[in-house]
């Protein structure tokens, strides 16, 4: 057999196995059916996703507050005639938006918008996601939730059955990051807190913490970070850091994930959309996994120019897991850039990819063009190491992609 039909049996079963293996989706921004509205899916939300809105926005001639008091069929028929009719969806968002409706078996050259509509109108929940997950290739999804979310704490305090393919990550960016207005907020739900950090208030929000991650049962707890974050320093953020959620997480097991980079509110007029990015000081996280060996530390970072220094640290640092590609990372150029290097410089101890998906629907796109880049990286890996005479078997082949679809992660949080 030539090196050429060897070259592309190998990419072939490559290819097949990415494709089928399913995968523990390990971030997201989504929401079991027992939520309610909390789930959100369908063309007008697939159309007014905040990436839309922002791109949207660099050819809108409407002042922020117009498109703002617009309902959001209306947003959405305008950011279809804009993004879709008049320019050609090149972008990745608008192609994911494509992606997904053929998926769905919808036809995109129609360009039927109010057909697509329809269509959506029909679809119930329960059957809706199980289809989308299924399409995605998604056999868990880990929702992000929230006890300060007024309209999902609720949902938690009165209860709901459970759907064991929604596993769930407590996020306390409040606690950590807003304490003048979180600690009355606590004081009201029965926590013995003040604004001042007292041994007696961080014993109460260890509290609040045992209380809400076994309520949940939280695989995780979670906090997004500015770019000017630094530990240690002298904040309420670190001390609450160092005094509660640290502890926490040593005496449940909990990896404590943190993702750094973001500069809320660039332009307060997009609201959601109006983030940005920055580049962080990764010092803090050197300093984090130095001093607390006994802790785990999840980590995916924001910006393009911090993505080889933390490739680096997890070098250095068992107790660090990188993963994913966020929110700015999650184009397919910087999938295989961060994908290619997080491979040659820390093997298959990674997880390449989340979907950070906030709308249902968006599985569909977000993994079938993830898996696309990702075979195609590992197809290279494979075929440099059949240029050394070491030829990969098809169970090495299926162990590997097992991995980095999940399986090194659930290795982290077990170890």
């Amino acid at each position: 057999m030539s090196s050429a039909t060897k070259d592309k049996k190998l990419a072939a079963q490559v290819e097949k196995i990415v494709a089928v293996t399913p995968i523990h989706d390990v971030h997201t921004h989504l929401y079991a059916p027992a939520f309610g509205e909390l789930l959100l899916y369908g063309i007008d939300e697939l159309l007014t996703y905040h990436y839309l809105i922002a791109e949207g926005f660099r050819y809108f001639d409407l002042p922020y507050k117009k498109f703002w008091a617009l309902t959001k069929t209306q947003q959405a028929d305008l950011i279809w005639d804009e993004l879709f009719i008049q320019h050609s969806p090149v972008s990745e968002s608008c192609r994911g938006v494509l992606t997904t409706l053929n998926a769905l078996g919808l036809d995109v050259k129609k360009r039927d918008l109010k057909g697509v509509r329809k269509w959506f109108a029909t679809q119930k929940p329960d059957a809706y996601t199980t289809r989308c997950m299924e399409l995605a290739g998604v056999k868990s999804i880990c929702m992000t939730n929230s006890p300060f979310d007024d309209l999902e704490r609720p949902v938690w305090e009165k209860g709901f059955s459970g759907d064991s393919r929604f596993v769930t990550a407590l996020r306390i960016d409040p606690l950590l990051l807003d304490w003048s207005n979180t600690a009355p907020k606590l004081a009201q739900w029965g926590y013995n807190v003040t604004s001042e950090i007292s041994a007696k208030t961080v014993e109460e929000v260890r509290r609040f913490l045992r209380e809400w991650s076994k309520r949940m049962g939280a695989r995780y707890v979670m906090v997004s970070l500015p770019p000017d974050f630094k530990y240690p320093a002298q904040t309420v953020c670190n001390q609450l850091i160092e005094g509660a959620v640290l502890p926490h997480c040593r005496e449940t097991g909990l990896p404590f994930a943190l993702m750094p980079g973001v500069t809320r509110a660039v332009n307060p007029q997009l609201k959601l959309a109006g983030d940005g990015v920055g580049l962080t000081d990764l010092k803090f996280l050197t300093n984090l996994c130095a001093q607390y060996p006994d802790n785990k530390f999840l980590v995916t970072i924001l910006a393009r120019e911090n993505q080889h220094e933390l490739c680096v640290l997890a070098r250095k640092f068992r107790n660090l897991h990188v993963f994913g590609c966020w929110w700015f990372n999650n184009i397919p150029l910087l999938i295989e850039e961060n994908t290619r290097m997080r491979l040659e410089l820390l093997g298959l101890s990674v997880t390449p990819q989340h979907s950070d998906a906030r709308v249902l629907d968006q599985l569909i796109y977000k993994w079938r063009h993830s898996r696309e880049v990702i075979t195609n990286v590992l197809v290279d890996k494979y075929a440099d190491l059949a240029r050394t005479g070491w030829e990969p078997t098809k169970v090495e082949i299926e162990r590997d992609v097992a991995l980095l679809f999940g399986g090194a992660f659930e290795k982290f949080l077990k170890g």
